[in-house]
């Protein structure tokens, strides 16, 4: 299984383009099914800011998992779990809906 994050969006001030806000997902694929998750995290201004045209991805989603980790040491673990559990449900289903009087019970 392949877990992917991703940044989707960065809010920023223009003035000085400080990265003020992060919205990011994370996606789970086994070559089958997929899950995702979705999340925003806010950051507080640093002293020395990094220029805004040479942030990366692989800069902002290490700031995403430091401020994930900073309030719950497994939350980057979490996250990844809840999405492998969704996708083992979808491989092996253990729930079902439906109405016992249509062929799709």
């Amino acid at each position: 299984m392949t877990i992917t994050w991703k940044v989707e969006e960065l809010d920023r001030e223009l003035a000085d383009g400080y990265v003020y806000q992060v919205h990011y997902s994370v996606n789970g694929d086994d070559g089958t099914y997929t899950s995702r998750a979705v999340g925003t995290i806010s950051l507080e201004k640093p002293e020395t800011l990094i220029p805004f045209k040479d942030l990366t991805e692989e800069t902002i989603i290490g700031w995403v998992k430091a401020s994930l980790t900073k309030e719950n040491a497994d939350a980057i673990t979490n996250v990844e779990n809840a999405l492998k559990t969704v996708i083992a449900e979808q491989r092996t289903p253990t729930r079902g809906k439906g109405l016992p009087w249509t062929t799709q019970a």
